[in-house]
């Protein structure tokens, strides 16, 4: 079975710095781009960013310069490390393996909150 297991959410203060990581099933992670997306309640899904299978990194205009994501393929992970975090990056963030913005498998989701 596919799973996407995600972890290294919580509370931080704005300006402060967060690691989220999503492990994946070799399965998919080895022929999948792997990414993130958010979600505040009432708005639709945000890209955060996403890698493909070839280290391509790519983000979303709120979290440029802020938000690097890497992939380590010997565990299967995949991280996004949140730095300078701001109260508008408080969101729910989903980990998705797929074929860049098209989605295949989703995580169950994690709640970072910005706030002082």
């Amino acid at each position: 079975q596919v799973q996407l297991v995600e972890s290294g959410g919580g509370s931080v203060q704005p300006g402060g710095s967060l690691r989220l990581s999503c492990a994946a099933s070799r399965s998919i992670f080895s022929i999948y781009t792997m990414g993130w997306f958010r979600q505040v309640p009432g708005k639709q899904r945000e890209l955060a960013a996403y890698i493909t299978r070839t280290g391509s990194a790519n983000y979303g205009d709120s979290v440029k310069g802020r938000f690097t994501i890497s992939r380590d393929n010997a565990k299967n992970t995949v991280y996004l490390q949140m730095n300078s975090l701001k109260p508008e990056d408080t969101a729910v963030y989903y980990c998705y393996a797929g074929r860049e913005l098209q989605v295949t498998y989703w995580g169950q989701g994690t709640q970072v909150t910005v706030s002082s």
